[in-house]
């Protein structure tokens, strides 16, 4: 499987000690089988820091491990409920309790933030957030979240946007 990262550097070798922990699926190094959203996420980067570059990282993965078993693996399949509830509270800093390897779903991306955020203020149900969510592009990620996991991810190349 390709994946891909956007930032303002090629990540050869990711460092969870260096991402961000109030992200969707909380700390971990984020990758994406959507080369789009990678070059967006890497423009969004590029125009935050003021930095020269927007690059994307290119990966490989077998993503047989995701299913060996030997791996503590969670799975949104779509934006559900669940999903909206556990994005939030990373987001907010709160600690999820289950600690896994690797997580895959769906992006809460700007574009959702405000669908989402009126969900947090009790403005719109869980079922009425979820609905408008399912008018909008959703690009996957699939986050790594712990050292044993990385080892699995395969550096192929640097893309400058």
């Amino acid at each position: 499987m390709k994946l891909y990262h956007g930032s303002t550097v090629s990540v050869e070798t990711p460092d969870l000690q260096k991402c961000r922990p109030e992200t969707d699926f909380g700390l971990a190094f984020y990758t994406t089988t959507s080369f789009e959203q990678s070059v967006k996420w890497a423009k969004i980067k590029q125009r935050r820091a003021n930095a020269e570059n927007a690059v994307v990282s290119e990966f490989e993965i077998d993503e047989k491990i995701l299913y060996s078993g030997e791996y503590k693996v969670r799975f949104f399949e779509k934006a559900t409920k669940d999903w909206l509830e556990f994005v939030i509270n990373n987001r907010r800093g709160i600690e999820n309790t289950e600690k896994y390897d690797f997580m895959m779903g769906p992006v809460a991306n700007d574009s959702l933030y405000a669908t989402i955020l009126l969900y947090e203020q009790g403005i719109l149900t869980a079922d009425a957030a979820i609905e408008q969510l399912k008018s909008h592009t959703l690009f996957d990620q699939l986050s790594f979240h712990t050292e044993k996991a990385l080892m699995n991810l395969k550096y192929v190349n640097m893309i400058r946007i």
